[in-house]
């Protein structure tokens, strides 16, 4: 089942599109909790031309994300899949 994303404006801060945001989800290699926060979510994935990139959401319901940051995988972020 696809999930159902909503984004945020923030989302697109760092100039990551929907396209860019939807491939990493597609493509996710990580998934889990943010380190420290129970109600945020972290996707590693790869954007449209295969570059890795950090994408946070919040679950709203059983098939809906909302998706409110995205940006270049960041060390401190990958850095966490090995804990």
């Amino acid at each position: 089942m696809k999930e159902n994303i909503l984004f945020v404006n923030s989302a697109f801060k760092h100039g990551y599109t929907k396209d860019d945001i939807e491939r990493a989800i597609e493509t996710k290699i990580y998934e889990d909790n943010l380190k420290g926060e129970d109600d945020i979510y972290v996707i590693i994935g790869f954007d449209t031309i295969a570059n890795p990139i950090e994408v946070f959401y919040n679950i709203i319901d059983n098939e809906t994300i909302k998706v409110f940051h995205a940006m270049e995988l960041r060390d401190k972020i990958a850095s966490q899949t090995d804990e």
